[in-house]
């Protein structure tokens, strides 16, 4: 089944990984919203705050990561270190720095979509446009791997940003309050070092490079924020339980026995479910002015469907004027990441006639020389 599963990506590319990323991003944000807002069933309109429901969303994103490395094969193609005489998979250091990074995005999106007065839709065109706007700074100086970025990339990155600053219009500078403020730049901040790190190690022809890639920055990242949110819980043991460790900690005591494990395990599920087909994008060996845009496009697709079932069914608040046509733009954008591809396959369709002229006026001379000798 993992092989036909393997064959099925590889036959749809970076299409079929961006609608994976879409089909797991639309449960996720829907239901971390209903879960912070108490739409669920039996919660009676008294939602979980962001910190309380971490420890069982990374403690289901934990069991997923481990569970797809084992089941895909991929634990081989990790570094190993001898502990004990067992001999354990680690991190390299840029897969350790690159985890710590994806760590803190994990746990910043999901509060992202717990902060009230907040909709889906303007989180994710603050984010989403915030890390389009760097991807082709990440181009330009990876210091390893530098990428040529073609002219549908730029416009498309444009695109992008014409979104974002729609969305700050009309009341997004007041909505947005300090401390989601703050998640936003921490998410931005990490997500640019793990870019980086990915442009200057991961994207590579070899397969083995990318896998080894993958399965060592998610295992790492997810073990460190599990890790860290214990600590945290058994320091918020004797705190106030309206304190950030005081939170976490009723996440891990109280809210596994509160009947909602099962609805925030899949949370957890449908974030890894994101982490999984978003990273494949990226490491995609393209340039990440390509890349970056076609995961964004289709996380933000998602945030505009997610609200809407919100609004349909839950009476949320919908999107407003600013943010459908900041989705617009980035919906106009996609037109040039698939122009992006079309110019692509020119340009090597002409290197290749132009490599083959030449081979051919080489052999040409070649057997004009030879010629005269053989008279």
């Amino acid at each position: 089944m993992m092989n036909r599963w393997k064959a099925l990506l590889g036959t749809l590319g970076i299409a079929g990984l961006c609608f994976g990323y879409f089909a797991a991003y639309v449960p996720y944000s829907m239901m971390t919203k209903m879960a912070t807002k108490g739409l669920f069933a039996g919660m009676d309109g008294v939602g979980f705050t962001g910190f309380q429901i971490q420890p069982i969303v990374v403690f289901a994103s934990v069991v997923s990561t481990l569970t797809f490395i084992t089941l895909a094969g991929w634990w081989k193609y990790t570094s190993k270190v001898r502990v004990l005489g067992l001999t354990l998979p680690r991190p390299k250091w840029y897969t350790l720095v690159s985890g710590i990074c994806l760590s803190g995005q994990i746990i910043t999106t999901t509060l992202a979509y717990t902060f009230s007065g907040i909709s889906i839709v303007f989180a994710m065109l603050l984010m989403r446009g915030g890390v389009l706007m760097m991807a082709p700074m990440v181009d330009l100086v990876a210091l390893k791997r530098k990428r040529k970025i073609y002219w549908p990339s730029w416009v498309a990155a444009g695109l992008s940003f014409s979104a974002l600053f729609l969305s700050l219009l009309e009341n997004g500078s007041t909505a947005i309050t300090f401390i989601a403020a703050i998640d936003i730049g921490i998410y931005l901040f990490v997500y640019f070092f793990r870019l980086l790190f990915m442009s200057n190690r991961a994207k590579s022809e070899c397969p083995d490079e990318l896998r080894r890639y993958f399965a060592e920055e998610q295992f790492t990242a997810n073990i460190i924020l599990f890790t860290a949110l214990v600590i945290v819980g058994l320091i918020g043991r004797g705190m106030a339980p309206d304190s950030i460790p005081g939170e976490i900690w009723y996440g891990f005591s109280v809210l596994p026995w509160s009947g909602f494990f099962g609805t925030l395990f899949l949370i957890g599920f449908f974030s890894w479910g994101t982490g999984l087909f978003g990273s494949l994008i990226f490491l995609d060996k393209r340039e990440n002015t390509f890349t970056v845009p076609a995961n964004r496009a289709s996380s933000v697709l998602s945030g505009v469907i997610a609200t809407y079932l919100l609004a349909e069914y839950y009476g949320q608040r919908p999107s407003n004027m600013y943010e459908m046509i900041g989705v617009g733009l980035i919906m106009f954008a996609i037109f040039f990441l698939a122009w992006r591809g079309h110019v692509v396959k020119l340009t090597v369709k002409r290197d290749k006639i132009l490599r083959c002229a030449v081979k051919a006026e080489g052999l040409s001379a070649a057997a004009l020389v030879k010629a005269p000798q053989q008279a």
